[in-house]
């Protein structure tokens, strides 16, 4: 017997026009096995190859699928362009597809949705070994210095359940890292772990690695208190450094020893002060501009336009 919950999936999309309609097929065919009505919504992220056309050509062929198409104006990264598909999403639960690649067995589909049941407002699907050095690097440094109890991990999608979605909204206007946000939303969250059965050999672009260290320093600095550890131990050093020095001056003028011959350790002295203040001051700028863009920037992401393509 199907579920009667209607589900949202929202699927991520850029320049996977190679594996795109397996993609496709294998979300369809589990929410068709499991679910009575059902949705799915695809976000382009302004692909350049034929990936738009492909999901066009795939929603003509399935009349019992509601299919929406996203075309977002300029590329402006997975964040952005998942909270575009969130906005349109109408499901009692969504899932949160961030990748068109399908590393783990289909049946984890439904698997994730019976676990949100047991009373779980988020679960995600997690591989047991990240393919990536930098995510284990970036998580290691999260989990250390982020105050929530919920450590991230490296996920491929996830399922929300309404009031999760609900609640992440009344939380801040601008999500720039829904991980971080869902672990800090105080909810119930599990996971369930799965062996990777291939690896993602797509290489990522100069312009999606940058959006990928934008999103890292952005929730490092907003989403633990590494920057403030950083600049407290730095601090720290120049106050010792100062003694020091205070201490090389006394010593200096009670010996008689000839004054000049301190000169040029004072100067690389404030040389390094000087340097040590500037990069302080660098933090606290990029503090003032991430806040200034997620309070003022009253529009999140900028979408072409909106298909909902249907034989129904």
């Amino acid at each position: 017997m199907k579920e009667k919950n209607f589900i949202s999936a929202i699927l991520y999309v850029h320049d996977n026009e190679k594996i795109l309609l397996n993609t496709l097929e294998t979300i369809e065919n589990m929410l068709n096995k499991n679910f009575e009505k059902y949705e799915i919504i695809c976000v382009n992220d302004a692909s350049t190859d034929q990936s738009e056309n492909i999901i066009r050509r795939f929603a003509t062929k399935n009349d019992n699928s509601i299919i929406s198409l996203i075309n977002m104006s300029y590329y402006q990264g997975r964040e952005m362009a998942m909270n575009a598909g969130m906005d349109l999403a109408i499901g009692d639960f969504v899932y949160e597809f961030d990748t068109a690649v399908i590393d783990y067995p289909s049946e984890l589909i439904e698997k994730i949705y019976f676990k949100s049941l047991e009373g779980y407002d988020i679960v995600s699907a997690v591989p047991k070994k990240p393919n990536q050095v930098s995510s284990k690097l970036f998580y290691l440094l999260y989990n250390k210095f982020s105050n929530s109890h919920h450590h991230l991990r490296s996920e491929r999608f996830r399922i929300l359940s309404r009031r999760a979605i609900n609640r992440v909204k009344n939380m801040s206007k601008t999500i720039p890292y829904r991980k971080a946000v869902y672990a800090n939303s105080g909810l119930s969250m599990s996971h369930i772990e799965y062996d990777l059965i291939q690896k993602d050999s797509k290489q990522l672009t100069e312009k999606e690695n940058l959006f990928r260290k934008r999103t890292a320093t952005d929730s490092l600095i907003l989403f633990t208190d590494i920057a403030y550890k950083i600049t407290l131990l730095v601090a720290g050093i120049m106050m010792l450094a100062i003694i020091g020095v205070a201490i090389y001056a006394i010593y200096t003028y009670c010996t008689s020893q000839f004054v000049a011959a301190g000169w040029t350790t004072i100067m690389l002295f404030l040389s390094g002060v000087f340097f040590v203040t500037f990069a302080i001051l660098a933090v606290i700028i990029k503090y003032l501009s991430i806040l200034l863009h997620l309070v003022f920037n009253n529009q999140d992401y900028l979408v072409e336009s909106i298909n909902k393509i249907t034989n129904q």
